[in-house]
C-alpha cells in the first residue's frame, strides 16, 4: 500500500488548506487513516484519526481548526484546516491502517509540507 499526500503550501496566517492523502496498492482494505505533523525539532505528534465508519479523533488543542473526513470509494482521507497559526508551520503525515491478504499493517505517507507565514 503506497501513500501519497498533496496539498501543502505557503500559506499567510489566517488562511485555509485542505491536505489529501490518496492510498494505491492491490488487494488491500483501508480500516483507521490519520493524520500526523511534525514540526522542526519537535516530536511528531497525532493530529486526527478517522475509521472506516466514519468516526473521528482529534488532538485537542487542534479539534477547533482542523477537519478529519475521508472518502472510501476513492481510498482517500482529508484534512482541512482553517485560521492556520505559524505554530502550525510542520510536515504533515498521512498514515493508515490496512489489510492486505491476512496481515494488518500501518503504512505512512512521504509527508506534505505545510509553512504558514506571519
Amino acid at each position: 500500500v503506497q501513500l501519497q499526500a498533496s496539498g501543502g503550501g505557503l500559506v499567510q496566517a489566517g488562511g485555509s488548506l485542505t491536505l489529501s492523502c490518496a492510498a494505491s496498492g492491490t488487494n488491500f482494505s483501508l480500516n483507521v487513516m490519520a493524520w500526523y505533523r511534525q514540526a522542526p525539532g519537535k516530536q511528531r505528534e497525532l493530529v486526527a484519526g478517522i475509521t472506516k465508519g466514519g468516526t473521528t479523533t482529534y488532538a485537542d488543542t487542534l479539534k477547533a481548526r482542523f477537519t478529519i473526513s475521508r472518502d472510501n470509494a476513492k481510498n482517500t482521507v482529508y484534512l482541512q484546516i482553517t485560521s492556520l497559526k505559524p505554530e502550525d508551520t510542520a510536515v504533515y503525515y498521512c498514515a493508515a491502517l490496512a489489510v492486505t491478504g491476512h496481515s494488518d499493517s500501518e503504512y505512512w505517507g512521504q509527508g506534505t509540507q505545510v509553512t504558514v507565514s506571519s
